[in-house]
């Protein structure tokens, strides 16, 4: 019988045997490994660069080499059997590399390419989107918080801060109308007018954003809004075109552009899903008469336009309803109808001169303690003020430390008011000088108290 190995080397070596002593599994195996590592080196201890096949005849040693073998065999530690596999992997590796280049030389590449058909024209409701979003793109930019500027970290990589908000060009002079929470970080440093409180960035024709300073020109905190200037070629300013918000229904198409994570000039679409939302804004106060909408707005999106199925402005993203703080399907907008009323304002004042009666209302918690449920408390009339030539009364304390409300205020020109954020929500809609009839509650008598108003 012959045997072939596989070796790196060969050298002669004692025959082995056949005998009636069975061997087990691990007898068999080490017996094996014993046969290829006790060999002898070739002359001069060269070893043999390619390894050859050796075969040897089995003959019946003589019966002394029996003992001796079986003490050789049984004899191999665990580590000599570990340090025996990488052995074998020279036989085993060979097989299973060639599989990785494996393919299918009987085709072509130009039989396993399909071919491509060309998408053809649009349908008319894409083409109108894509020709909305191409018309309103270049009037929507870029807003960056002056005070975050790029740093370099401890590689000595420049990190530039994420874009925290957008804004519309409003006029061909240079307005940019954003929200004040966008660049509040700046405004908390009481800025005056003029001074450089953000950097926009603006859209050219050739798809290249070039960078301005943005000086303040006004703000207002209570409506979220606020208006910076630019100084920038004419050619690159393209205003956009406002709608209006009081004829919008519920259901109608809408579409929000914005940088929302920084990816600048990010489409959104979808439909009116409310209107007259109260959107508590992230500045802290109420703002009444919120467009509500399922098109995605998330952060960053702020200060940028809601446009209608015709590409007007109907309003200025501002807020998100969600608790993770990325787009939930509800999203609030500040209508256009106020945009118009207080951006004007903002340009040529720097502030909103707002109509209203300088009394000191009670907060809803407070009244709630006081047990009024329904109406707003007022708890001091400063002395020459409208209210107190109308003769309304204020909260006061009797002889005894006990509180006296004051007059209750229930509606303005039979318009209900369940606390103090409706009852400014009321008079947000008056100008200073215009005259409104109060409803108010004092005791158990109900009476119709007549006021002009003032500035705020």
């Amino acid at each position: 019988m012959q045997v072939s190995a596989c070796n790196l080397w060969s050298l002669p070596m004692p025959p082995i045997t056949q005998t009636n002593t069975a061997l087990s599994r691990r007898e068999l195996i080490t017996s094996s490994l014993y046969s290829h590592s006790q060999q002898h080196l070739p002359p001069n201890d060269a070893v043999s660069p390619q390894p050859f096949f050796v075969s040897r005849t089995v003959e019946d040693p003589p019966q002394e080499y029996v003992p001796m073998l079986r003490k050789i065999v049984l004899s191999p530690t665990r580590r000599m059997l570990m340090a025996s596999l990488p052995v074998f992997s020279c036989f085993l590796s060979s097989r299973y590399l060639s599989a990785l280049a494996l393919g299918d030389p009987s085709v072509t590449l130009e039989e396993v390419t399909p071919t491509a058909f060309s998408s053809g024209p649009l349908f008319p409701a894409e083409e109108r989107i894509v020709q909305l979003f191409e018309r309103n793109t270049y009037s929507v930019v870029n807003i960056f918080d002056v005070t975050l500027r790029p740093q370099l970290n401890v590689t000595g990589v420049v990190e530039i801060p994420e874009g925290n908000g957008s804004g519309v060009v409003w006029d061909e002079e240079g307005h940019i109308v954003t929200n004040y929470h966008v660049i509040g970080n700046a405004l908390s440093r009481m800025p005056s007018s003029g001074q450089v409180v953000a950097r926009v960035n603006i859209l050219a024709a050739e798809g290249v954003q070039k960078n301005f300073e943005g000086t303040l020109i006004g703000a207002d905190r209570l409506k979220d809004l606020a208006i910076l200037k630019v100084d920038a070629p004419e050619d690159l300013l393209r205003p956009i075109k406002v709608g209006q918000s009081s004829s919008l229904k519920v259901g109608q198409q809408c579409l929000a552009i914005g940088n929302p994570f920084g990816f600048d000039h990010t489409l959104t679409v979808g439909v009116i899903s409310g209107l007259n939302r109260d959107i508590f804004s992230q500045t802290g106060v109420t703002i009444g008469g919120g467009i509500q909408t399922d098109a995605s707005i998330n952060p960053g999106n702020s200060g940028g336009p809601l446009l209608d199925s015709k590409g007007n402005l109907i309003g200025i993203n501002t807020a998100i309803f969600t608790q993770t703080g990325t787009s939930a399907g509800v999203g609030f907008a500040i209508p256009s109808s106020t945009v118009l009323r207080i951006v004007p304002q903002l340009i040529k004042f720097g502030k909103v001169v707002r109509a209203g009666l300088n009394v000191d209302i009670a907060p809803d918690l407070i009244a709630n303690q006081l047990n009024v449920r329904n109406g707003a408390l007022v708890l001091q009339v400063p002395a020459n003020s409208v209210a107190a030539k109308a003769g309304l009364n204020p909260t006061t304390r009797g002889f005894a430390g006990n509180i006296v409300l004051g007059d209750i205020i229930v509606a303005v020109d039979n318009k209900p008011v369940n606390g103090k954020a409706e009852l400014l929500k009321a008079l947000d809609d008056y100008n200073v000088g215009d005259k409104v009839t109060l409803q108010i509650q004092r005791g158990s008598e109900k009476l119709q108290v007549p006021v002009e108003l003032e500035e705020q």
